[in-house]
């Protein structure tokens, strides 16, 4: 790459950079002005906070000993019903009782089954808990809300990046950089744009171009390759979110398929969802990956065929690229299908258990919108492959011409 070229890259991811901050810290501002508005409203009408009850504070703590373990039995008009509780005596990490010693409870029993339980704790583990206190600020009762797991990902996080780095070296610390961005995309601009009301769809399609974009012009540099690997994978990507916009009108599918889709329905921030715009931008974010994968493969196999081969016909090197194409795309489509598979084996373990006949499955709002996510997802990374062939195909065609016209060579 020339200097030029290294000026010019430079300034794109410049200026790619500032406008991911400028509309991060824009959209970011605009969401924390919505929610205040609704918190007001909401206090206006309800009274101010210091007028009704206190947060609760879920301080951590650590597992001083188990002191005991009981089991209580409940009658009920079923039958009945064994609960199981282990009794802690837990060392307060933080909060305004930290370096209090509290005995806390901790129920084993999952939900209202007495076959099945949570695991047990032991001394050294670290837990959430929940203190009521009385008028006096003593605590008059603890018990255990949760387990404290984050170090744990925080561990995972760090072996992840490790890895990257000693495998990868320069490439893989390319992969964190391009990580970083993809997160910030969305947690910084694509959840607050969405919570402010904008439209799912835009600005999904917005975030997957520049995501691409940034991603592949990181890890691949300013060159032919990477410019063909963004056109086949935005392409494949536009592709998988039409037939997902035309097959979920058809199907009348809502969006209303999970707990959490509905539960959007009572956050604060009181905005009307489009939830058949949010299953569209699911599916442009869970595509985006393997679409990656594909398109780049395709257009580095490409680029080394014509550097190793420069007087290949283009015909040729087409066929390659579809070869090479053909060869990622079947694994490439399990991947998505078998990832949305292992996210539903509990719900498919469910209607196999009570033989639910397969029409009525498949007809589930629900189940549907899997189906849609996973093949939609994999058609448009079967189209990425002869996009970003024909991408990289057109590009070699057309840098050989202007070289040829450059250099005088070229004759008409």
């Amino acid at each position: 790459m020339g200097p030029g070229k290294k000026t010019v890259f430079a300034m794109i991811l410049a200026t790619l950079f500032m406008m991911l901050f400028a509309t991060s810290a824009r959209c970011e501002e605009l969401s924390d002005s919505v929610y205040q508005e609704t918190t007001a409203e909401s206090q206006a009408g309800a009274g101010s906070p210091s007028e009704g009850a206190e947060e609760p504070e879920y301080p951590r703590g650590r597992v001083v000993r188990v002191l005991d373990q009981t089991q209580e039995e409940t009658e009920f008009s079923g039958g009945n019903f064994s609960t199981r509780l282990q009794l802690l005596e837990v060392l307060v990490l933080n909060g305004s009782h930290a370096g209090e010693t509290v005995q806390a409870e901790y129920m084993l029993n999952y939900g209202f089954s007495d076959k099945y339980e949570y695991t047990r704790l032991s001394e050294g583990d670290e837990v959430f808990l929940y203190l009521q206190e009385n008028d006096e600020g003593n605590i008059d009762f603890a018990y255990v809300t949760e387990i404290v797991r984050d170090k744990y990902i925080l561990y995972l996080v760090i072996g992840f990046l490790l890895a990257l780095l000693a495998v990868g070296r320069l490439k893989g610390l390319k992969a964190i950089v391009s990580l970083v961005l993809t997160a910030l995309a969305i947690v910084k601009i694509l959840i607050p744009a969405i919570l402010k009301g904008w439209d799912p769809v835009r600005v999904s399609v917005l975030i997957c171009i520049g995501v691409i974009s940034v991603t592949l012009l990181i890890i691949s540099g300013y060159n032919k390759k990477t410019l063909s690997a963004i056109i086949g994978t935005a392409g494949g990507v536009i592709v998988a979110g039409v037939i997902a916009l035309l097959i979920g009108s058809m199907a009348k599918l809502t969006g209303f398929g999970d707990d959490e889709s509905q539960m959007l329905m009572y956050i604060p921030q009181n905005v009307t969802f489009d939830f058949r715009g949010l299953l569209f931008a699911g599916i442009l974010i869970g595509t985006m990956g393997a679409t990656m994968d594909v398109g780049m493969s395709i257009a580095s196999a490409m680029h080394e065929i014509k550097e190793n081969s420069p007087n290949i016909k283009t015909s040729a090197l087409f066929r390659a690229g579809m070869n090479v194409g053909r060869d990622a795309m079947a694994t490439m489509s399990n991947t998505l299908i078998l990832a949305y598979a292992g996210g539903s084996l509990h719900m498919m373990l469910l209607l196999m258990a009570y033989q639910t006949p397969f029409t009525h499955i498949i007809n589930w709002d629900m189940i549907a919108s899997e189906i849609l996510r996973s093949l939609a997802g994999s058609i448009g990374i079967i189209f990425a492959i002869p996009i970003t062939a024909l991408a990289s195909v057109m590009i070699e065609k057309y840098e050989k011409r202007d070289s040829r016209i450059y250099s005088g060579s070229y004759r008409y």
